[in-house]
């Protein structure tokens, strides 16, 4: 309270808190950018199909889950996927530092050196890589691997050269839900097929709403994840509505196969129709607000269907 004396003083600090203040305060911003260059917010999606992919592999119900091997698969998961966000930024640091996006990334911005990123980067990838073979299964690991080796090599490289880009990242990117399947089954099934196909697919709206939202920032940076601006409109809406329309008969394969219940078919219709609105408003309006629209439903929709896909499993 302010009536108290006790808040009231005219000592002075003393030295060891002069000279702690300032170490304290650079270790955690220190801290925060080594954090940054993982890109937490993609390993949190990371994670959720990763979890699903496993949770749906497990046999029987939720008791039965092999906690223990979750836990493994979870975290040399994001050990890889932490390297792999961490290479990328030391592969585009230079462009990176003329996007307003991501200026303020800690290389992009010169806060962390790019010999230091690189190191960091190489040793998650390799530490992930190993614990994945070693505590959970050389599969899992070789898919964590695989999905490393064509983001960087492939997607990284093809984004200034052609909008088809967009395709070739989307296989990596849909690799988390084998990884969780095949570490907890030991192998890949039919039914893993239709979970990556879902993930597959939910990337080219996700990633077109961002596109639309910072087409100015990709074309200063030379990026080309967009054609000709002639073009623009018709990739912009064939890639979006498509993919929506596609993920909402993948969603409903497994029902028809007789793995889902009609309340589990009724919730991804549902979903998938909610998605699929806000994506027909982005092909025929094509403005910032409905890109931004699009994102923040996108983001929604994948956790959501993966949770109803876990729920309906029981």
């Amino acid at each position: 309270m302010a009536t108290e004396p006790v808040l009231i003083t005219t000592s002075r600090p003393s030295p060891a808190a002069h000279v702690h203040s300032p170490f304290t305060v650079a270790t955690y911003a220190r801290v925060a950018d080594y954090w940054a260059l993982t890109k937490p917010d993609v390993n949190f999606l990371i994670v959720v199909a990763t979890l699903t992919g496993f949770y749906l592999a497990s046999p029987g119900p939720l008791h039965n889950v092999p906690l223990l091997l979750l836990v493994h698969t979870l975290l040399g998961t994001l050990l890889v996927a932490s390297g792999t966000g961490t290479l990328n930024q030391y592969a585009e640091l230079h462009f990176d530092a003329q996007m307003r996006r991501t200026a303020r990334r800690p290389l992009a911005a010169g806060r962390l050196k790019p010999s230091v990123a690189l190191s960091f980067g190489v040793a998650l990838s390799a530490v992930g890589g190993v614990y994945l073979a070693v505590a959970v299964s050389p599969l899992a690991s070789l898919l964590a691997v695989l999905t490393l080796l064509s983001y960087l090599f492939m997607y990284t490289p093809l984004k200034r050269k052609t909008p088809l880009c967009t395709l070739v990242g989307a296989f990596p990117g849909a690799m988390p839900t084998l990884i969780g399947w095949a570490a907890a089954s030991g192998k890949l099934t039919l039914e893993a097929s239709i979970l990556y196909a879902i993930l597959f697919l939910w990337q080219f709206p996700h990633f077109m709403a961002i596109a639309w939202m910072y087409r100015e920032d990709y074309d200063r940076a030379g990026y080309r994840v967009l054609p000709a601006v002639r073009l623009r409109g018709g990739f912009i809406s064939w890639m979006t509505v498509l993919p929506i329309l596609a993920l909402i008969v993948v969603s409903l394969v497994r029902a028809v196969m007789g793995h889902h219940s009609f309340v589990y078919s009724v919730g991804v219709v549902m979903l998938g129709s909610i998605f699929l609105y806000y994506g027909i408003q982005l092909a025929l309006r094509k403005s910032n607000s409905g890109a931004r629209r699009l994102l923040y439903v996108s983001i929604f929709y994948l956790p959501l269907v993966f949770v109803a896909m876990m729920i309906d499993k029981g």
